[in-house]
């Protein structure tokens, strides 16, 4: 049994094979997001998540956690990629 998140880009679809750079074009008005432990898994989400209280509030701890500074040249959220889609799944898009 599956889900589907309508707001949720997976960020390998529709991508060229020859493309290789992790700066990959990203749909107007989406972002990226890397979730995750060592093992960093790329969502790309609507900046209509910019809006959502309880998204901001997860953007608030990845700056305590990382600040401004993203290892992967991207905003890094300090939680399990289980955990974001639970809590992307609660967002109006």
């Amino acid at each position: 049994m599956g889900f589907r998140l309508p707001g949720i880009v997976n960020s390998k679809k529709g991508l060229n094979k020859a493309a290789t750079s992790k700066t990959i074009d990203i749909p107007k008005g989406y972002f990226a997001v890397y979730v995750g432990g060592s093992q960093k898994k790329r969502f790309v989400v609507p900046i209509s998540y910019l809006n959502e209280p309880l998204f901001l509030d997860l953007l608030s701890q990845a700056e305590e956690e990382f600040g401004y500074d993203h290892p992967m040249g991207g905003i890094t959220i300090p939680c399990s990629d289980e955990t974001f889609i639970h809590l992307t799944s609660r967002l109006s898009v």
